[in-house]
């Protein structure tokens, strides 16, 4: 730089652009800019070629040395700025150029100069070889608004192709336009036009993946994050891709409740069950998370907590029921996100999460993406337990095996699940497990927990007996003579005796008393003394018939059994007798047991009349001389009269 007084001075060009005064005279041009380097590798070979080309001419027209000179380079004459004006110099080139046959005037010279000034070498490529073509090509408007909207009806319909997609553009060009007025491109054509516009729609794929893909949302997608255990647990339910023994000896597919810890990914706790979850599942889930996962009889001892980096020494100080626990941390949660299933939006689960502290979070209705991770969690149970098992199903029917037999109860198949939780999920290393000062390893659920809890600490939460009944589901009943009512079961003791034929005092209940009772344990029930606020254990009179504890829905199935057979459904013992029936047949496992659905449809749907007894051989003989007498075989078997309303739903 050259001041008034004529001393020059040497100044770093950022550091000029950075100090403060200093000011550019031209502000028509602005700062220079950096060119766009990386664009050039989106010309063709040619195109960049000749750029190149036009980059030497301009460097010389404007300094008098082509780029690349090296300093000891003389100008050409008729480029030396020093005796020729810019005008001349340009008018030079563009007679040098033309001579070698490019057809440059002068003012093509000028324009060249100046879009190298602004741009650099990006400004001197020709852009008509680098436009992007539109997707939709020169297609009509009109047609490509058709299509789109025609596209837009197939996310929820079943798969289709696209000869039936034309007929609908057809008939929304000729609904909106009149007939024949907006011409349709040919099949070809319009076959290229719906690939272009249904990319990555799914449009003619899988109806799931296009319902899937339409739910996205719009927006940037931000996942979930937690900088703490239990910040955000993310609970949610799937059908299991297993089959299962039932109680009732049936097989079928059971459903898996499990709650994700999004910091650590730990699987909090699960809940398998038969098909119809409850709410009260959802509720005895947040109280299994706030126990610790013992060990269990056959468990090796590498799956102890104490074997892994979890500290817990330190915890067990402050928590002694995890002195035998396995390698699975507690986590209490803070927030809960959940979908709008009827399961987790009931009043037993809100009340539930109310009563221990959680905040619920309700994830936007369709948009699975809000819970990500425990989404994410069912592929990888699928993937990395389920395939594994005996009975599995597969995700689909096009993936199930010829002869898919059921081998594990419900109960057997959810041993098996824990020991897999906690041998294999906690201690595999998970790829969205990474900490920033090791970001090179991958950890896992149980490594990321013991990072985590080293610096927000553990506080335990203990549950009572009491706590637990709190979360059960509740029923309002009368206490009478003979005791509580339920479902045509009957509870009672002697310890109802001072509340029977009482009000019990609440006036929003009608004065009847609050009985609170286990769905998957039907033998007994807890009645609250309003008064005294104790709980009151009332048996089922006819506990003593069954063996086991038992759910509700096997006790429907077995007053269905009963209303088939023509008995009464109601009567208790009988009723009683039949669960027992039932839950022997289960136990006998599947290499002595006959299939429940093939006794099922052996049985008769409609009461039969008795016939009166008769002695075998006398009604044997009847029987062979009557068909004799016919002409008809001896083997004849007769048929009863189809009924359409009961046997038509066999078929």
């Amino acid at each position: 730089m050259v001041d008034e007084a004529g001393t020059a001075s040497l100044v770093l060009f950022s550091h000029l652009l950075s100090a403060d005064g200093v000011e550019f005279v031209d502000q028509s041009q602005g700062p220079p800019r950096m060119p766009p380097f990386a664009l050039l590798d989106t010309a063709p070979k040619q195109v960049a070629e000749k750029a190149a080309a036009w980059e030497r001419h301009v460097t010389e027209v404007e300094h008098g040395k082509p780029v690349g000179a090296g300093p000891d380079t003389a100008p050409r004459p008729e480029y030396d700025p020093a005796a020729r004006t810019l005008e001349e110099r340009e008018a030079a080139k563009a007679a040098e150029l033309t001579g070698l046959g490019w057809r440059v005037s002068p003012v093509t010279v000028r324009r060249m100069r100046k879009r190298y000034r602004e741009q650099g070498l990006w400004g001197l490529v020709d852009h008509r070889k680098t436009r992007l073509s539109s997707p939709t090509g020169r297609a009509d408007e009109r047609v490509v608004a058709a299509v789109a909207e025609a596209l837009a009806q197939l996310v929820a319909e079943s798969t289709g192709t696209r000869g039936r997609l034309r007929r609908r553009v057809e008939t929304l060009l000729a609904e909106r336009h009149g007939p024949g007025v907006v011409p349709m491109p040919s099949k070809s054509a319009f076959y290229r036009l719906v690939e272009a516009m249904s990319e990555g729609t799914h449009a003619f794929g899988d109806a799931t993946s296009r319902r899937s893909q339409a739910r996205r949302p719009q927006g940037p997608f931000t996942p979930s994050v937690a900088c703490r255990p239990g910040e955000m647990v993310q609970i949610d339910t799937t059908p299991l891709d297993v089959l299962v023994i039932l109680e009732d000896g049936v097989n079928g597919r059971a459903e898996l409740t499990i709650a994700v810890d999004l910091a650590t990914r730990t699987i909090c706790a699960t809940a398998l069950r038969p098909a119809g979850t409850k709410a009260v599942d959802a509720s005895l889930l947040l109280a299994k998370m706030l126990v610790p996962e013992p060990m269990r009889p056959g468990w090796a001892e590498g799956l102890r907590m104490a074997a892994t980096l979890i500290p817990h020494a330190r915890l067990l100080d402050v928590d002694a029921r995890l002195e035998h626990a396995a390698a699975k941390p507690v986590i209490v949660p803070e927030t809960i996100g959940i979908d709008h299933g009827k399961v987790f939006v009931s009043d037993t689960f809100l009340t539930a999460c109310r009563s221990l502290g959680i905040s619920v979070q309700p994830s936007r209705p369709a948009t699975p993406t809000d819970k990500a991770v425990v989404e994410r969690t069912f592929s990888s149970i699928n993937t990395l337990f389920c395939q594994h098992v005996a009975g599995y199903t597969g995700r689909s029917v096009t993936r199930r095996g010829a002869a898919v037999e059921a081998v594990w109860t419900l109960a057997e198949l959810d041993d098996l699940l824990q020991e897999w939780i906690v041998a294999c999920w906690q201690q595999r290393p998970h790829e969205g497990l990474r900490s920033p000062f090791l970001p090179g390893r991958a950890m896992s659920p149980n490594d990321a927990y013991a990072l985590l809890v080293s610096r927000t600490g553990y506080l335990p939460v203990p549950l009572s007996g009491p706590d637990y009944l709190e979360l059960l589901p509740t029923v309002w009943r009368s206490v009478n003579d003979y005791g509580i009512r339920i479902d045509h079961r009957t509870y009672n003791c002697a310890e109802l005796n001072p509340l029977r034929r009482r009000p019990s005092g609440v006036d929003a209940k009608g004065g009847l008393w609050e009985v609170h009772l286990d769905p998957y344990d039907l033998s007994q029930v807890w009645v609250r003394d309003a008064r005294t606020g104790r709980w009151i254990t009332v048996p089922w009179t006819h506990r003593h018939l069954v063996s086991a504890p038992f759910a509700d829905f096997t006790w429907r199935r077995a007053r269905d059994l009963l209303a088939l057979r023509g008995m009464d459904d109601t009567d208790q013992a009988a009723a009683a007798a039949a669960v027992e029936t039932l839950l022997t047949r289960a136990e006998s496992g599947p290499d002595r047991r006959v299939a429940a659905r093939t006794r099922a449809a052996l049985e008769p749907v409609r009461p039969v009349p008795a016939l009166p007894a008769a002695p075998p051989e006398q009604e044997e003989a009847e029987i062979e001389d009557e068909n004799l007498a016919s002409g008809g075989s001896s083997n004849v078997i007769p048929f009863g009269v189809f009924d359409a309303f009961t046997d038509g739903n066999r078929l």
